[in-house]
C-alpha cells in the first residue's frame, strides 16, 4: 500500500513528508521535485511569503544514487521564513507569548481551537495553513516519477477566476503544458491583462479571489479503481484527495453537476470497437465509470473558495473576552487558484500511483512493469 504523512508547521523550521510503500528501482532526482515546488509558487496574485520561500527539497532518505530503494522516502522543505519566528515557534518555552484570540472566518480558527482546547489561535492556523501543501506537492512530484513509466500525464490549469471564465481548448498533454507554465495564471487561454486587472481590483478593495481548475490525466490505463466494493472507487479516492486541499468546497468529475440537468441520452458515452480496442465516442464521463477507469482521459474539476485571510477583515468575536471585533489578519495570498491548480494535479497524481500499485503491484520497478505488460496483453486478446 503506498501512503504518505506529512508534518510540520507554516511558520516551523521545516515540512517534512514520509513516502511509504514506493517500489524500488524507479528514477528520483532533486531536480524533478524542486521543479514541481517551484510552480507552487508562481501565480499572480500570490502573497509576501512566496518571496521569502525558495522552496527546494531535500531528500534524506529511500533514494540512493538517483533511485529509489524500496525504503520509506523522506522530503524536507526548510521554511526560509523560520529565522523570523524562532521565539514565537520554538518547541521550548522561551517567554510568555501575546495569544492570537480574534478567528478569522472561512479559517480552521474557531472550529480547531474548540476541538483541542486551544486559548491561542496559532496553534491551530500554523498547521490548518495552506503552507502544508508544499509537502503534498513534493510528494506528488515523486509519484509522477512512477507514472513517467506508464507514460501517464498529470496536468491541471485554471478555468475560471471569479467571475471569469476561460475558454478551454483541446490538445495534446506536452503543448498544454507548455501553455499553462508559461501563463502567469496557469491557463489554457490568453487573458492575462484582463485576469491581472481583476486580481489588482480585488487586492485594491481588501478582498480575495476564488475560482475553478481542472486535472487531466491522459493515457491511464483501463481497470484502476474497482466496483467491487466503496472504498476501491477510484473518483471517490481522485476526489477525496482534492477535496482535502485548504480552500477547495466542491469537486467534479467529467460532466459533474452539469450532467444532472441533462438527459441520459445526452450525458452516457457509446462504446465502440476500433483497430483492436474499446473506446468511447465522446468522453463525458471523464474517464472513470463504475469506479474504474476506462481508458479515457480522466478529467476533474476543483472549485475553490475566496482565501478567508482578508486585509479588510470580516467581524468575529474575541475569545477571551466575548466581544464583538474585526477578525485578525496574517500574511495572505489575492489569489491562490493556480497554486492550489499544482496541489491537485500532485494529489491526483499521488492517487493514480496508489492505484497502479494497487493493480500492477511489486516490490520493483522490473516486476511492476511486468505485470503491467502482461495485462495489456490479456486486454488485447478479449
Amino acid at each position: 500500500m503506498l501512503r504518505y504523512l506529512t508534518a510540520g508547521e507554516s511558520h516551523g523550521k521545516a515540512l517534512v513528508a514520509i513516502i511509504e510503500g514506493f517500489p524500488a528501482g524507479v528514477s528520483v532526482t532533486k531536480a524533478d521535485i524542486d521543479q514541481e515546488l517551484a510552480k507552487r509558487q508562481r501565480g499572480y496574485g500570490r502573497g509576501g511569503r512566496m518571496k521569502i520561500e525558495k522552496d527546494q527539497v531535500e531528500i534524506l532518505s529511500g533514494i540512493r544514487n538517483g533511485r529509489t530503494l524500496g525504503s520509506p522516502i523522506t522530503l524536507m522543505i526548510e521554511n526560509k521564513d523560520w529565522p523570523n519566528w524562532i521565539d514565537t515557534m520554538s518547541s521550548e518555552e522561551i517567554r510568555a507569548q501575546s495569544p492570537l484570540t480574534r478567528p478569522r472566518p472561512g479559517h480552521a480558527d474557531l472550529a480547531g481551537a474548540l476541538k483541542y482546547g486551544h486559548d491561542d489561535l496559532r496553534d491551530v492556523l500554523e498547521r490548518a495553513s495552506a503552507r502544508e501543501t508544499a509537502a503534498r506537492v513534493a510528494v506528488g512530484a515523486v509519484a509522477k516519477c512512477l507514472l513517467r513509466l506508464f507514460k501517464i500525464n498529470v496536468l491541471a490549469y485554471v478555468v475560471s477566476l471569479g467571475p471569469i471564465e476561460i475558454q478551454q481548448r483541446e490538445m495534446d498533454p506536452v503543448s498544454a503544458a507548455r501553455i499553462v507554465e508559461a501563463s502567469s495564471f496557469r491557463s489554457l487561454a490568453d487573458r492575462e491583462d484582463e485576469l491581472i486587472r481583476l486580481v489588482d481590483e480585488v487586492k485594491e478593495q481588501g478582498d480575495s479571489l476564488g475560482g475553478v481548475f481542472e486535472v487531466v490525466a491522459w493515457n491511464v490505463p483501463v481497470g484502476l479503481g474497482s466496483y467491487v466494493h466503496w472504498e476501491r472507487k477510484l473518483d471517490g479516492r481522485l476526489a477525496q484527495a482534492l477535496m482535502s486541499i485548504q480552500g477547495i468546497k466542491g469537486v467534479e468529475v467529467g460532466e459533474g453537476f452539469a450532467a444532472a440537468a441533462q438527459l441520459g441520452s445526452q450525458v452516457h458515452d457509446e462504446i465502440v470497437h476500433e483497430a483492436g480496442e474499446y473506446g468511447h465516442r465522446t468522453n463525458r464521463s471523464g474517464g472513470i465509470e463504475g469506479g474504474m477507469s476506462n481508458g479515457e482521459p480522466i478529467i476533474l474539476r476543483a472549485a475553490m473558495k475566496p482565501i478567508p485571510t482578508l486585509y479588510k477583515p470580516l467581524l468575529s468575536v474575541d475569545m477571551q473576552t466575548k466581544q464583538e471585533v474585526a477578525a485578525g489578519i496574517e500574511r495572505s495570498d489575492v489569489c491562490a487558484v493556480p497554486a492550489a491548480s499544482v496541489v491537485g494535479e500532485a494529489v491526483v497524481a499521488f492517487e493514480l500511483a496508489s492505484a497502479l500499485l494497487e493493480k500492477f503491484g511489486g516490490d520493483s520497478r522490473r516486476e511492476i512493469m511486468a505485470n503491467f505488460e502482461n495485462y495489456q496483453k490479456a486486454l488485447f486478446a478479449r
